[in-house]
């Protein structure tokens, strides 16, 4: 589990060394005045190089995970100039958010269809324990894990609802609710890596390349289908009121012969692609 912890100022430690350093160069300087010059020299010298070894700097949004002979000490995030023990081994972790612009993956949807699918993923460290010792490389680790969570994402819905005319969430039409079921998928997969998933989203989604052309004649033909089905509910609900205003109004009494007639030549005009050409008939209906 992280643990943060404060060092002591390394401003007074830099001081330190830079006299110990001037000092240690005094000594070399006076080694014909007596031996022991050099024995201080040499410790002075020794001295310095511990005091910078444990000096670090920590830039904003960053860190370090300070380990002492296998032992977790704690980690940094302050920003400055610091002092710490010269035995801690340290590891440096980025905390900037970081995009990863994963590769476009050619999967099968959730009725079999190959698709090809890609997303960006916005993530964070949050947890330096964890990316540091719990995971062998964090960064390779999100990388694998998000494609994985793509993968399935795109194995659980279908590509739109041609097949799956139930379907609640389709990739194609689910929008918002689908980058939240990623995000949910990524946060889970990426949780023991210490890892914040801060935003997900689709960012390509099309069919392969192999049935694309017959899916796109097939979403023409279904588009096709349907505009014509709304065009005779439409001619329907208008020759039914021509004929009740008529019988209505008493303009003219028809038959059942008559308003066959007369129901055919409006759908012929109303469902026809093309406009119809009048004939005008100066006889009788029956001629």
């Amino acid at each position: 589990m992280e643990k943060l912890i404060k060092p002591m100022s390394g401003y007074l430690a830099l001081l330190i060394a830079v006299a110990s350093f001037i000092a240690a160069i005094f000594s070399f300087v006076n080694v014909d005045t007596s031996s022991l010059y050099v024995v201080l020299g040499v410790a002075l010298m020794i001295g310095t190089f511990f005091i910078l070894k444990g000096l670090m700097i920590i830039n904003p949004n960053h860190s370090r995970v300070l380990n002492f002979f296998g032992k977790y000490v704690g980690t940094v995030k302050e920003n400055g100039l610091f002092f710490v023990n010269p035995l801690y081994s340290t590891i440096k972790i980025s905390l900037r958010s970081d995009n990863l612009q994963g590769q476009t993956l050619k999967v099968n949807d959730k009725m079999g269809n190959p698709i090809e699918i890609g997303a960006v993923i916005v993530w964070q460290v949050g947890d330096t324990y964890k990316a540091a010792y719990d995971v062998s490389n964090y960064t390779s680790y999100v990388r694998t894990q998000s494609e994985a969570a793509v993968r399935h994402l795109a194995g659980s819905f279908p590509y739109d609802n041609l097949e799956d005319e139930g379907a609640e969430i389709t990739l194609r039409e689910g929008g918002d609710t689908v980058n939240h079921i990623l995000e949910q998928e990524l946060a889970d997969r990426l949780a023991p890596a210490g890892v914040i998933i801060k935003e997900a989203r689709i960012s390509h989604l099309a069919y392969a390349s192999e049935i694309a052309g017959a899916m796109l004649q097939r979403q023409q033909a279904a588009a096709i289908v349907a505009a014509r089905s709304k065009i005779v509910d439409g001619a329907v609900g208008m020759v039914e009121m021509a004929l009740k205003k008529l019988s209505e109004k008493d303009i003219v009494e028809l038959d059942n012969e008559k308003k066959a007639a007369m129901v055919s030549n409006l759908m012929v005009v109303l469902c026809g692609e093309k406009a119809a050409t009048p004939i005008v008939n100066t006889g009788t209906l029956y001629q």
